[in-house]
């Protein structure tokens, strides 16, 4: 039956696949005869998330186009292959939907579905929209966008219904304060050696309070143990350190203050769950979509901003000291992202969803 097909396409990191599975539960919700088939671009870390959510997903040999200097020449000569293996897709499915959730991984199958006729509709996650959605733009029936600022990039076709974020995160209480400062740092999915290291190299400002500090970092596999060896040199001997925390949720609840980038699935989830941070963007971002990202959260009063060149180990450690001993602005930071945030934001595009299929039928 086509109407129950759908295809979910998007990927890189964590951040687009996150949003993807999100929706795709959603829409098996409320449809148990739905078939959903996720394309990712099968980097390690993508497929270790779809085996445990036990999807069918299909890996796409695809690199990223923008900003890669000589390396653009053999993201170009994967494209072929990528287009050919979508449209063998597309025809064998017969899919009624085709959604991208952003990342170059999305491209050839969502324009390839517009162009048989196939409704698609893609999610921007980020203020600036990124370089994929930007050029399907012209082709798509719909595009989501999380926020109101980013309305005017899509050109009539925009709607604004915020990013799919598990529901986990909108049920996180606000934790009660102890006088202790618990931090949850991570770089995303995939970790940021960036992030590490500016954390790292602030434990010895933070020593003479460390008994007040509760820290869980996560690094990604590739530092883990020098990062966790640097915890302990410093005396940090409590603190949790791992490459992947797979219970965020639980993890937000027993969050006072988060550090870390600001990419679009992150800033989801502090503004669903209502967490203060302090973001550091990561300054080679496409299109710098992380610096606006956060400019978002901290002109709205959610968060502290700290950019790449702007980081040394005494500012970072200014900051966390400050909301150590005035934790009323955390809780006042916490109070402020309620202006941004957007209830059933799944519920509304998985309704879009369903609203484009009728249109296929």
């Amino acid at each position: 039956m086509r109407e129950k097909r759908v295809i979910i396409s998007g990927g890189g990191t964590g951040g687009h696949l996150f949003p993807a599975l999100v929706l795709g539960q959603k829409l098996s919700q409320k449809d148990p005869k739905i078939e959903l088939t996720f394309v990712g671009s099968g980097r390690e870390t993508e497929r270790t998330i779809v085996a445990r959510h036990e999807v069918r997903f299909v890996p796409m040999r695809i690199e990223g186009l923008k900003g890669r200097g000589w390396r653009r020449l053999k993201a170009l000569a994967l494209l072929p292959g990528a287009f050919l293996k979508s449209l063998g897709l597309l025809m064998r499915i017969k899919p009624a939907l085709v959604v991208g959730v952003g990342g170059y991984s999305s491209g050839p199958i969502v324009l390839l579905a517009s162009w048989l006729r196939i409704p698609t509709l893609i999610l921007e996650q980020n203020v600036r929209p990124g370089f994929t959605n930007r050029l399907l733009l012209r082709w798509v029936k719909k595009a989501v966008a999380a926020f109101e600022a980013s309305l005017p990039y899509f050109k009539g076709k925009g709607v604004c219904l915020g990013n799919p974020v598990r529901e986990e995160f909108y049920a996180v209480p606000q934790k009660k304060r102890d006088g202790r400062l618990a931090l949850l740092v991570f770089g995303g999915s995939q970790g940021s050696h960036f992030l590490n290291r500016s954390v790292v190299e602030t434990l010895p400002l933070l020593g003479p309070v460390k008994d007040r500090l509760a820290i869980h970092h996560q690094t990604g596999e590739r530092d883990l143990d020098w990062v966790r060896t640097s915890y302990a040199d410093q005396g940090f001997a409590a603190a949790v350190v791992a490459p992947f925390f797979i219970d965020m949720p639980d993890l937000f609840a027993k969050t006072d203050l988060v550090i870390g980038r600001a990419g679009a699935t992150t800033c989801a989830e502090l503004i669903a769950a209502r967490k203060a941070s302090i973001l550091i963007p990561f300054a080679q971002a496409a299109d710098d979509h992380q610096a606006g990202n956060a400019a978002l959260l901290k002109n709205a009063g959610g968060a502290d901003v700290l950019l790449e060149s702007e980081w040394t180990p005494s500012r970072l450690a200014e900051k966390i000291l400050d909301l150590l001993e005035h934790q009323d602005r955390i809780s006042l930071m916490e109070k402020n992202l309620d202006s941004l945030k957007k209830d059933a934001a799944v519920e509304a595009i998985a309704e879009l969803c369903f609203e484009l299929m009728e249109t296929r039928r």
